[in-house]
């Protein structure tokens, strides 16, 4: 049992991967998570997995938590490994290192959350007091780290991925907030890294919902993973 609650999807899917691994006994290829509800302040969030299918090199599995026997979250996933292999074909966007970025202050209503415990700088975009209304560019940039992890794992990355539910923000020039509908991470290759790279590509906002991309960079360039997201966003006019 594991007791919190669920405020940001990126900890919600790492649990189901954390608890996934260990059932397996493998690593993580995918992960997608789909959010049913929240668990309440104070609950035990109880998390059950299911090896659907073992096979020799790949397993599908699926983990699900519940408070007091209703569903809050549940997780597909694949885990295992293989041995072709070849450079990522994806490009790291031109970005200063992050001692040479500024620092990503948080305004006061992200306070008491995970984003405590997440040092970030800002590598590409604007900051919060800079969004005043004009459109800016669909893709932003953002270093991150956790203090004291140094080699990411599947979890980790998947918390760091989170961050693509606040990428709407710049290319609408407006302050908003999104819901995470759901949220998948996909692995490349990890590698210790003290900071990672979160690089965001929006793709739209139609109807109230949001979908992006984000590619997660070690300082050495390479590629950890990818995380998207679908998101139901709006207006925040918060102070």
């Amino acid at each position: 049992m594991t007791p919190g609650r669920f405020l940001f999807g990126g900890c919600a899917l790492a649990a189901g991967v954390v608890a996934l691994e260990g059932a397996s006994g493998r690593p993580t290829v995918w992960a997608s998570a789909q959010y049913l509800s929240y668990a309440p302040e104070g609950a035990e969030v109880l998390v059950t997995t299911e090896l659907a299918v073992v096979g020799g090199h790949v397993t599908q599995a699926r983990a699900t938590a519940t408070v007091d026997d209703t569903a809050v979250v549940t997780v597909n996933a694949a885990l295992g490994t293989g041995s072709l292999t070849a450079p990522p074909w994806a490009v790291q966007a031109s970005v200063p290192r992050p001692i040479d970025c500024p620092p990503r202050n948080l305004p006061s209503w992200y306070q008491n959350s995970i984003f405590d415990h997440v040092e970030t700088r800002l590598a590409i975009g604007r900051r919060f007091a800079q969004i005043d209304g004009t459109p800016g560019s669909p893709v932003t940039a953002l270093w991150a780290r956790i203090p004291g992890h140094l080699e990411p794992s599947a979890a980790t990355i998947a918390i760091l991925g989170d961050f693509v539910s606040g990428g709407a923000m710049d290319p609408l020039g407006r302050r908003t907030r999104s819901r995470s509908l759901d949220n998948t991470i996909r692995i490349a290759s990890l590698e210790p890294t003290e900071w990672v790279l979160c690089e965001i590509h929006m793709h739209a906002l139609t109807g109230g919902f949001a979908q992006g991309t984000a590619f997660l960079w070690s300082e050495s360039g390479t590629l950890l993973a990818t995380a998207s997201q679908s998101l139901a966003t709006k207006l925040w006019e918060a102070p």
